[in-house]
């Protein structure tokens, strides 16, 4: 719980040599320390010191603040080594709660994350996100409703986090959105950032699903501690997530790693990847290979009065259809070859492959190792390693939250909350949710309808 108002004045006055006389002049040091312990660099009193080279009191001060503010635990004891064993500092990464979501064209995905990023909780359904935002919004607050129903304890969200298909544009030192921005044409004119921040009370955050799925393949998944790593998602669109220094890159505009744009030449026609390889393509040429009788298993299935999806032209690749398997191959040599341009400039750990028809398809993987290994410069591929995610539709709800738990606690935004215990106290979102419940009306308090257990975990 956040220190009562006399515990804060307590911490305005003098205290001794080296202590601040006023609460605002703790706020940079209380940053520093925090996260410092939150990111794991310093996990007792000693390397608090040594990585902030703050003095023994000045430290203390602030441990014993942060601990009044429910940020930091000292419960736990580490090894000792020689002497006393010390108290190891942590993170309180369940002070409160991050609600997520991945919204796919024919699927919608919610969950639970503490502050760390860690999922807690998942849900998965069919959903239609060209239904109006509306029916959105009303679903996603129903569903996020839900999720901390379950909860035993009842711990508050702080923020919400949302990964979507379409590119995001970068905000301009914006620490949370005021607005949604024109992502999918059926938001067009809809508030929904200002919706939910109505409804629930917290910051919103909005990412493309490369990025975020990225994020959670980075902090969670094949890419945990790489430097440099390259995540492809395949699928209708073609994107990539690029990881430089240990970091998201986004670009000027949020605009990093659209791939599918560029243009690529396949039997003497140019188009863009998405075009030329595709999902789109892979339909488009499996019910062609049907109707001519190229592909016997795709044949059958079209007198049989069944649609020709990218899905059924997977299998049947897989089940050893010779012309289904071209269809594929030829896809991830187009694919590869844009990699491998990526690979070449950027020298990578790893490149991640995701996407449905990536994780079920070998001759799409087969194709895009073989024309990355081949086009790449020897020393770029020597420790190269091309990989399909385990993640699965996990990767962007945990990617989602480590968006959320980055923004929370950039020192920018953090130093103006951090003395008051929670984000919701930081004065621009203060301001803006005032806004945003003077234009809305009050709070919805309609009860969420009772969801099933199953895909839940």
């Amino acid at each position: 719980m956040p220190p009562s108002s006399a515990a804060l004045a307590e911490s305005t006055r003098p205290r001794g040599k080296g202590r601040p006389r006023t609460s605002e002049t703790a706020a940079p040091s209380l940053v520093e320390i925090l996260n410092l312990i939150r990111s794991e660099r310093a996990t007792t009193r000693q390397a608090l010191e040594r990585e902030s080279e703050l003095g023994r009191a000045v430290v203390a001060d602030r441990l014993q603040l942060l601990s009044d503010l429910g940020l930091v635990d000292e419960s736990e004891l580490g090894l000792a080594t020689g002497g006393r064993a010390p108290r190891l500092v942590r993170f309180s990464a369940r002070r409160g709660l991050v609600l997520v979501a991945t919204l796919d064209q024919t699927a919608i995905g919610v969950g639970v994350s503490d502050l760390s990023g860690n999922l807690l909780t998942e849900h998965h359904e069919a959903a239609d996100l060209t239904a109006p935002a509306s029916h959105l919004a009303g679903s996603l607050s129903a569903l996020f409703t839900w999720c901390l129903e379950r909860h035993a304890t009842p711990t508050a969200p702080w923020g919400i986090s949302l990964s979507v298909p379409g590119t995001v544009p970068t905000g301009r030192d914006a620490p949370f959105l005021t607005a949604t921005p024109p992502v999918l044409p059926a938001w067009e004119g809809f508030p929904l950032v200002e919706t939910l921040t109505r409804q629930f009370g917290v910051p919103v955050w909005i990412r493309s699903s490369v990025e975020t799925m990225t994020m959670g393949e980075l902090h969670a998944g094949a890419g945990l501690g790489l430097r440099s790593m390259l995540f492809i998602k395949v699928g209708r669109r073609i994107g990539a997530g690029i990881v430089c220094d240990g970091q998201l890159y986004r670009g000027a505009q949020g605009a990093a790693g659209l791939i599918g744009a560029l243009p690529v030449v396949s039997d003497g026609v140019t188009g863009t990847l998405d075009m030329m390889a595709g999902s789109d393509m892979i339909q488009r040429e499996g019910r062609a290979a049907a109707e001519d009788g190229r592909s016997p298993v795709l044949a059958d299935l079209l007198r049989r009065g069944a649609e020709i999806t990218p899905i059924e032209v997977s299998q049947a690749a897989q089940v050893g259809d010779a012309a289904a398997a071209v269809i594929f191959s030829k896809s991830g040599h187009l694919i590869g070859q844009v990699v491998a341009t990526l690979a070449n400039a950027l020298n990578p750990e790893m490149i991640v492959l995701s996407g449905t028809l990536v994780q079920t398809n070998d001759n799409l993987l087969a194709g895009i190792r073989e024309a990355v290994y081949g086009a790449s410069h020897p020393l770029v591929t020597r420790d190269l390693r091309i990989i399909r995610s385990q993640m699965g539709s996990s990767a962007g709800l945990v990617g989602a939250s480590r968006v959320a738990s980055e923004a929370l606690f950039a020192p920018g935004f953090l130093k103006d909350w951090i003395l008051q215990g929670k984000p919701t106290m930081h004065p621009d979102f203060v301001a803006f949710r005032a806004q945003a419940d003077k234009l809305g009306g009050p709070p919805s308090t309609t009860a969420p309808p009772s969801r099933p257990e199953r895909g839940t975990q």
